[in-house]
């Protein structure tokens, strides 16, 4: 068949594969999509669409804990595929496999060597970027994912995801010193790109002293005193020179947030975003470090023994974090993650205000659409729902998220219990007295369970 034929075919598919992927029929979506791929393994925009469709599926109805025995030998023949070169079968193999779960590290990492196995670094981009951009709370998955791209020497994306690591384990010195490598190579990257062209500038660049120095200071955990210092001045001449390059911004800005300097901070990163640079990760960013300098101030004044003062100022920041997500829910409204986070800032004043139950009930349901924030925003929906004294919306909520939650997590526990809790309210005993043993069996602290099973057992006992 002509190439002209193929790449048509191919085009089709796709065409047919997202108008799938956006009605939500996500099965038909995969299937089409791979169709396209099959006629055209260099088409991106279908592997992107791809990889799209399988996490919604994997989302939507996440396989069994024994389905991961069937991904080690599918592991097993890719992996052996990529070693005789077969590159392309096995990067046809990896899409079947990320087809059944495109979020567990190992798979996304079987399909990362299928692809360069083919030569084709842009299809292992696409997978490590897919399951980063859907999981960023997921420890393993991102170190793998920072690994690859300090591996692929995009170091600016692997610092990235070294701030979001080092900000799921706070005070790890392993993660905090990744990230200093991870900036200094960006940082020396970045000289490089300035020294090309130049004669004799790699051999100066590395030959500097004074640049090993500022590299050895970067790769500290924090930086304080007199390095700190110098690192101040160094990244304020390198956004004096490139005043548009955010990534200097981020860097200042976290100096100062190291060294408790969160009103110069601030101001960093407002110079930032006044430049009309539409950055929802920078605008989060300052976002935190005021949180941070209140936190500071609070923590400072109950330390004096001013408790009454702390606990003005404790008002003002809770004010200031409702506040400041209500105006970048505004900015960024088809941010999802924003729409989670308002959501349950209405929730938690909704006793002051039962009003606040029906908004956060319209920001939760937007936050469902979210991979990453659907089940939490489940079970809040059912919370706003049990406020407002309509039962049986919120055993709807608490259901679709219990059959969707795979293990019994911090967050399926607490699922559970408020099924148990709604069966006992409506005095069936037996149902409720058996989601309170599904949780007693994985946690026998949980909550006031114990007492709980234990008044079950005596009303079922008495007949």
């Amino acid at each position: 068949m002509a190439n002209d034929a193929l790449a048509q075919k191919a085009q089709n598919f796709q065409n047919r594969g997202r108008q799938a992927l956006e009605s939500g029929k996500y099965e038909l979506a995969m299937e089409m999509l791979m169709q396209a791929l099959s006629f055209a393994p260099d088409a991106l925009e279908a592997r992107r669409l791809l990889r799209a469709a399988q996490i919604a599926k994997f989302r939507q109805s996440p396989p069994s804990g024994f389905a991961k025995l069937g991904y080690i030998f599918d592991r097993q023949k890719i992996l052996k595929l990529a070693k005789q070169g077969k590159g392309d079968e096995a990067m046809a193999e990896a899409e079947k496999l990320l087809c059944k779960n495109p979020m567990d590290a190992d798979n996304i990492e079987a399909a990362v060597k299928a692809a360069e196995a083919a030569g084709k670094p842009e299809a292992a981009a696409i997978s490590i970027e897919a399951a980063y951009s859907c999981n960023q709370n997921d420890p393993a998955l991102l170190e793998r994912v920072a690994t690859y791209y300090m591996l692929a020497k995009r170091f600016d994306k692997a610092r990235d995801a070294y701030v979001k690591l080092s900000q799921l384990k706070p005070g790890d010195q392993r993660i905090l010193q990744l990230l200093k490598n991870s900036e200094a190579q960006a940082t020396m990257s970045a000289g490089w790109t300035d020294a090309a062209g130049k004669r004799g500038g790699f051999q100066q660049l590395i030959a500097d002293k004074e640049q090993a120095k500022k590299l050895d200071q970067a790769n500290k955990a924090v930086i304080t005193g007199d390095d700190a210092e110098q690192l101040i001045a160094e990244k304020k001449a390198q956004i004096e020179r490139e005043p548009n390059n955010m990534n200097y911004y981020r860097a200042l800005a976290r100096i100062y947030v190291q060294n408790k300097r969160f009103s110069e901070a601030v101001q960093t990163l407002e110079s930032a975003l006044s430049l009309g640079s539409v950055d929802p990760e920078l605008d989060r960013m300052l976002s935190q470090v005021r949180t941070q300098d209140y936190e500071a101030r609070i923590a400072a004044l109950k330390a004096e023994g001013k408790t009454e003062e702390a606990e003005v100022l404790e008002g003002e920041k809770d004010q200031f974090v409702f506040d400041d997500l209500y105006a970048r829910v505004e900015r960024y409204p088809n941010d999802l993650r924003l729409r989670y986070e308002l959501g349950l800032q209405y929730y938690t004043y909704g006793d002051a205000d039962p009003t606040f139950y029906d908004e956060a009930i319209k920001h939760l349901q937007l936050a469902q659409k979210s991979p990453k924030d659907r089940l939490s925003a489940l079970y809040y929906l059912a919370m706003c729902f049990l406020k407002k004294g309509q039962r049986d919306m919120a055993v709807m909520q608490l259901e679709a998220a219990r059959d969707q939650l795979p293990m019994m997590d911090d967050l399926k526990k607490k699922v559970v219990y408020q099924l148990a809790l709604c069966a006992e309210e409506k005095q069936d005993y037996a149902k409720a007295y058996a989601y309170y043993k599904d949780v007693y069996s994985s946690d026998v602290t949980f909550e006031d369970i114990g007492e709980r099973m234990m008044e079950l057992s005596k009303k079922l006992s008495a007949g």
